[in-house]
């Protein structure tokens, strides 16, 4: 019973559960009123459920909602669709949108979008300080407080009558900035204000500006006054002064700075002034005696922290008398020959005139006076000035260059590299030298005739190049040197310089040449197509390393080396070297040496052979003489071997009969005894015949043989046989 409740529990459930069947067809999120929304507008987050059931049945759904990634809405509803309420739409509401619908155990997304609240809250701008100085900094905050970072914020300072000054902050982590804009000299009243900007799928939104600041500006100082005594306009050698003051108003650390051009005169700083003085005066003070270089524009300016103003006057300082004239006898001029200094003022003669030479380490005092006269010498040259003072004013004249010149030598031409000689192809470096004489200095070069070079040089020597250098070329070169001394011009010596020809194309050739008989003389040619002399000839054998066999030096263009006895350890190749005063070792190309048999070497060996041919041809005689022989014999063989094979037969016969036994010796005993007889009669040719007989009969007996046998031992029984 209770197994079959169970089956029918069982078949209820199934048929229930197959009832229960559903699935999802899409899962939508929609934005009411649209996905652009303004600032400040409600908006709706619709998400929809399109589901597909077996059966009429109640099913749960719950509902999620994201925004960017993050959960912003959730909830559980019997209706296919949930709606997410913003009553104000914010800037901060812009994003992704997702929703996700679960229901029975089954879960399904929709796909995102994007929703953008156009437009952004008014931004608020608050000002650390109401009122500055000059110097200080207006610190600012401009605040978004309903949006999100990231966030650009944009600050001006706005002045009258100029452009306002921009500054550009980006906040990637907060809603607001912070920003400090200087105070600067002429700001009187300044207004702030501030606005944001977001970017938005690569759109820039901006919001409407701020709120606009008010700031008050005061002035720490007032700005300087710069006066001049006893005037601006003041004659050279009178005494000026210079007074800079400015009015300052509770403040400390105040600089006041004289300066003319880029130099600064004086300055002086008042650390501190008691705040409750209303007014307070600081002055700075500067004199001196009147030049012309204190012409110009002077400068007053008073500094504290970054505040500055600035006052400028002109002075004009006349001149009292004009800058003394040196003017000299000559400028140039001979040693031990006398020079005249002359000091003078144009219109003007009460002064105190002083006449000194230059020098690098201080003016060198020479006379107290006007005029100045003296012998001079070459340390003499130099650099002259005067001087010339009046009421405390001293003034320079412009320096005068004297020259004095010493007389040159008479100039040496030589080689740079030594050797009066030059290899053809390059080029020959002279050098003129003149051990004495001032400088600057003309030197002249000459080669043969003709002038190929002229310089003027501040030294002792110069130098000439020659790069036309050609192999016949026999003209002397020389040169001449000169100077601003009367004395005139000084000529050198001829210079002769020799022509070196470098070794061209070297040979090597040989008598006799490529086989040589063994012992006898070689001659070996070196010669070269080219070259000075003298040349230096080597010649040498290769082996594994190269051996040097000859070395000479000749006047010549060719050496002969004589080898007196030629062997074979001297085959192999030969080569030789030539070089001169070029430096250039020219090498020839190699030639081999074979060495061979002497004559009487040859005959010694013709000789050897020939004999050795005659004894071989007699062997070889001698061998065919025997082999003729041996084709006669067999004739006589086949007889002798017949008759002695029956006589054998027999005997061995009757011997084994008697009892008697004979060994083979005794056998070819007997046969040649038979033989022997038999021989006798024939004459000499059958004694060969007998020797192969004998050779034949040592081998084992045939028994075919028994007949001749018999027959044999009947003819040896015979008497006759005997």
């Amino acid at each position: 019973m209770y197994l079959a409740l169970l089956v029918f529990f069982l078949q209820c459930s199934e048929l229930y559960t197959q009832e229960r069947v559903f699935t999802f067809n899409t899962v939508e999120i929609k934005v009411q009123p649209s996905v652009k929304v303004k600032n400040g507008a409600p908006m709706s987050i619709v998400c929809r459920a399109d589901i597909s059931k077996s059966t009429n049945f109640q099913l749960k759904h719950n509902f999620t909602i994201f925004k960017d990634g993050k959960l912003v809405f959730m909830t559980v509803s019997n209706k296919g669709d949930a709606q997410y309420e913003i009553p104000m739409a914010r800037s901060s509401d812009t994003g992704e949108y997702e929703c996700t619908v679960e229901a029975g155990g089954k879960t399904k997304s929709s796909n995102s979008l994007h929703v953008w609240v156009t437009g952004m809250t008014k931004p608020i701008l608050t000002a650390e300080k109401k009122e500055v100085l000059e110097g200080e900094v207006v610190k600012l905050r401009c605040e978004l407080p309903e949006e999100v970072p990231p966030l650009y914020f944009l600050f001006r300072k706005i002045k009258m009558n100029s452009t306002p000054k921009e500054k550009l902050v980006f906040e990637p982590y907060r809603n607001f900035s912070v920003v400090e804009f200087s105070v600067e000299e002429g700001d009187n009243i300044l207004q702030f204000d501030c606005f944001g900007r977001r970017n938005v799928k690569l759109e820039f939104e901006s919001s409407e500006y701020s709120n606009k600041t008010l700031v008050t500006v005061r002035e720490p100082f007032i700005k300087p006054t710069l006066n001049a005594k006893p005037s601006s306009n003041i004659t050279e050698g009178d005494r000026i002064q210079f007074e800079c003051s400015t009015v300052v108003a509770r403040m400390h650390d105040i600089e006041i700075i004289l300066q003319k051009n880029r130099t600064i005169l004086n300055s002086i700083v008042y650390k501190y002034v008691h705040e409750y003085s209303v007014r307070d005066e600081k002055l700075l003070k500067y004199s001196a005696v009147a030049t012309l270089e204190d012409s110009g524009e002077y400068l007053c300016k008073v500094e504290q922290g970054r505040a500055s103003k600035t006052t400028k006057l002109n002075v004009v300082v006349s001149e009292l008398f004009p800058k003394p004239i040196l003017a000299a006898s000559m400028s140039k001029l001979d040693e031990n020959k006398e020079l005249t200094l002359s000091c003078s003022i144009s219109g003007f003669r009460k002064a105190n005139f002083s006449i000194l030479r230059k020098n690098s380490n201080g003016d060198i005092w020479l006379k107290n006076s006007r005029n100045l006269t003296m012998r001079v010498n070459v340390n003499d040259t130099g650099s002259y000035i005067c001087k010339a003072e009046v009421k405390g004013i001293v003034k320079e004249s412009r320096p005068v260059r004297i020259n004095v010149y010493a007389p040159v030598s008479k100039p040496t031409l030589s080689v740079v590299s030594g050797l009066p000689e030059v290899v053809l192809g390059k080029p020959l470096r002279l050098i003129c030298r003149s051990v004495m004489g001032t400088p600057p200095i003309t030197f002249t070069f000459y080669k043969g005739n003709n002038e190929v070079k002229k310089v003027v040089i501040n030294d002792t020597y110069a130098t000439f190049l020659d790069e036309n250098i050609r192999p016949n070329d026999k003209r002397g070169y020389k040169c001449d040197a000169r100077n601003n001394h009367s004395s005139g011009m000084k000529t050198s010596n001829i210079l002769n310089v020799t022509v070196i020809v470098p070794i061209r194309n070297a040979s090597l050739g040989s008598i006799p040449y490529g086989e040589v008989e063994d012992g006898s003389e070689t001659a070996f040619l070196c010669s070269v197509k080219e070259g000075s002399w003298p040349i230096h000839f080597r010649i040498f054998r290769k082996t594994d390393r190269d051996v040097l066999l000859f070395e000479k030096s000749e006047n010549a263009d060719r050496v002969v080396w004589r080898k007196e006895a030629m062997s074979r350890e001297d085959m192999g190749t030969y080569y030789c070297m030539a070089s001169n005063r070029a430096n250039v070792d020219v090498k020839s190309h190699p030639i081999t040496i074979s060495v061979i048999l002497a004559a009487w070497q040859k005959g010694i060996i013709a000789a050897f052979v020939l004999i050795s041919i005659a004894g071989a041809a007699a062997l070889a005689l001698w061998w065919f003489l025997c082999k003729k022989k041996k084709a006669k014999g067999p004739s006589m063989e086949m007889s002798g071997s017949a008759l002695a094979t029956n006589l054998t037969s027999e005997k061995l016969t009757r011997q084994h009969n008697d009892g008697d036994y004979y060994t083979g010796s005794s056998y070819i005993e007997d046969s040649e005894n038979h033989m022997k007889s038999t021989d006798e009669s024939n004459g000499p040719d059958l004694e060969s015949a007998e020797v192969e007989y004998t050779e034949v009969e040592v081998s084992t007996l045939d028994p075919h043989r028994d007949s001749v046998e018999n027959r044999h031992s009947r003819i040896q029984g015979h008497p006759d046989a005997t």
